[in-house]
């Protein structure tokens, strides 16, 4: 039953981003607004649109999550498996999607603090590799200022 749900779920969700899809559901609303002076514009008539709307709604929100809560599970299936093959990773962000927002602001605030430390005072934006982390301790414990990111070393020469 789980697999045809998930093979029904992604179908629909396929279907339901496609440009037909949404011009398909654009004629059904022209043609109900269209209709509106034969039924007189009742009450039948705008219950109609807003009964199938909600429904239909309703169903996608539930077809559109279960889609997405499988894409963000390999998603982070194949980055934790990532951070496990490469031995210079640091294999604590591993399943921190589990943990709390404040757990994760924290994680956050520390990478940020470390990509900080590297660039020093410039306002250029990078986010250090672990090798230039190494680099940047070994620097510092040397009392040398931090080096330049190579992105911005090779524009420079150019």
């Amino acid at each position: 039953m789980e697999k045809q749900f998930v093979r029904f779920a992604n179908a629909t969700a396929k279907l339901a981003g496609r440009p037909w899809t949404f011009i398909g559901c654009l004629a059904i609303v022209l043609v109900w607004a269209l209709s509106g002076p034969v039924f007189g514009f009742n009450e039948t008539w705008q219950l109609v649109i807003n009964t199938g709307t909600t429904i239909i709604t309703f169903l996608m929100v539930f077809l559109i999550q279960n889609t997405q809560n499988r894409d963000g599970a390999a998603m982070q299936a194949k980055l934790d498996e990532l951070l496990h093959a490469i031995t210079a990773a640091d294999e604590r962000f591993i399943g921190i999607e589990h943990l709390t927002d404040k757990d994760l602001s924290m994680i956050l605030a520390e990478v940020e603090a470390r990509a900080q430390r590297l660039r020093g005072d410039d306002p250029m934006p990078v986010v250090a590799t672990r090798a230039e982390d190494v680099t940047a301790a070994a620097r510092k414990a040397a009392g040398k200022p931090p080096a330049k990111p190579a992105a911005r070393r090779r524009k420079a020469a150019t």
